[in-house]
């Protein structure tokens, strides 16, 4: 029997990798340290290149639907709550493609029903997770550490490290990597129901560079008008310490914080009232890892947050994760299911993605706002008299295209995978 392609975790990169490699007809399994799949995590946008591999890979819009809606469009605004920029998203903005805003928990899940209908429940073991590797002959061995308490030896032909920014495949092959990096930004984030802003399926930056909201729905409204709104409130302090708990997500009272964003207070939006009806509320740091040189060690690759964990500011995490499966796919079906493939898919990937992380790191899309801030403290009368708009458009454009989804090079793009294709 061909030995399998091992997937280390089963988050969204590693579902996207396990549904990607079924369709091309290449044996694989997965391995998940949770016990359980339960639907974590709140609020994640998709942007188009991300949606256009989903439908790809026979996620349908109508599944999408059920887990989220189309983002129509993306707007910042000032301390002062006036208008910096915005913009119309997916089709609104000429893409072939819609964005979509979804309840993270909710898509994980919708992709783990996926795989399990298509490729069948043996195709996962849950409570299993890989703590090392060694290659041995043209393949490679994992190390499994099973929920029993048992370790197994697991042959494979690859290994695809998909297990998170703490991953141990990674710590293997990149031993002397600095440790995960803290900037300063602290996120609170969460959900409550509530009346959508502005045109009903807008993202909405709120605030400056270093004191903000993100606020956007991520379900279709109801009879009454509300939906399911996703909030982040974000406040930036001094890093030079580390970050000072041992837990890196952990449920907190809106209370705890809620001080930061008093003043927050609009004719068009009151934050701290919204803040008070929240359904939940979780606390963790903005983190990202410095680059490494290459994602790939012969017959090993990592992949997602694995690979490039990126601070959340463009919206690009998870989408940046799909796209990675979906390119180790075409790269098998270029070259085999060989280590081959895996180098071809890290010179293509591992230094523009790379550079994202930095530019990420930077604040991404939000440095309109650390420019707004340098130039007025960001309070204004006239945007156009700060940041003519122009100059706002030019910074958008320039980061969608180092992102991977600017508009005429996505559209003009042929698909990732050809329709039909499959390993012969």
């Amino acid at each position: 029997m061909t030995a399998p392609v091992l997937i280390a975790g089963g988050g969204i990169a590693g579902l996207a990798l396990g549904l990607t490699l079924h369709q091309i007809g290449v044996p694989f399994h997965l391995f998940e340290s949770s016990r359980e799949m339960k639907p974590l995590g709140v609020g994640v946008n998709l942007q188009p290149h991300g949606v256009r591999e989903l439908l790809d890979l026979g996620i349908t819009e109508a599944d999408l639907d059920t887990v989220g809606l189309p983002a129509r469009e993306w707007a910042l605004v000032g301390l002062n709550g006036r208008e910096v920029y915005a913009e119309p998203r997916g089709r609104l903005a000429g893409y072939d493609w819609p964005q979509y805003a979804v309840h993270r928990g909710q898509f994980h899940m919708l992709l783990y029903r996926k795989l399990l209908e298509r490729a069948g429940p043996d195709c996962v073991t849950l409570g299993a997770r890989v703590t090392g590797y060694r290659r041995e002959g043209d393949g490679v061995v994992a190390e499994v550490a099973m929920a029993d308490g048992k370790t197994r030896q697991v042959p494979g032909r690859l290994l695809i490290g998909a297990d998170g920014i703490h991953s141990r495949i990674r710590a293997q092959m990149h031993p002397g990597q600095p440790p995960i990096h803290w900037g300063g930004a602290v996120m609170w984030r969460g959900t409550v129901r509530a009346k959508p802003l502005r045109g009903g399926s807008s993202f909405v930056g709120l605030g400056t560079h270093r004191h903000r909201m993100v606020i956007y729905p991520i379900s279709h409204p109801a009879e009454d008008g509300t939906a399911l709104i996703n909030w982040i409130a974000e406040v930036t302090v001094d890093a030079s310490g580390g970050w000072p708990d041992d837990a890196w997500f952990k449920p907190v009272e809106v209370a705890d914080f809620l001080h930061h964003f008093d003043a927050f207070r609009y004719d068009w939006l009151d934050v701290p009232a919204m803040l008070a009806r929240a359904d939940c509320a979780y606390e963790n740091p903005m983190i990202d890892r410095d680059p490494v040189p290459t994602w790939v060690e012969g017959p090993v690759a990592l992949m997602g947050d694995a690979a490039h964990a990126m601070y959340p500011t463009g919206s690009n995490g998870a989408s940046q994760a799909i796209v990675d499966a979906r390119v180790i796919g075409a790269k098998m079906l270029e070259h085999g299911v060989t280590p081959k493939a895996l180098a071809a898919y890290d010179a293509q990937l591992c230094g523009p993605v790379s550079e994202l992380v930095l530019r990420n790191r930077g604040m991404g899309p939000f440095g309109l706002l650390s420019l707004l801030d340098d130039r007025c403290g960001g309070v204004f009368d006239d945007i156009d008299d700060v940041i003519p708009e122009a100059e706002r458009r030019a910074f958008m454009a320039g980061y969608k295209a180092a992102a991977g989804f600017a508009i005429e090079t996505l559209n003009a793009a042929p698909p990732t995978i050809p329709p039909g294709a499959r390993i012969v």
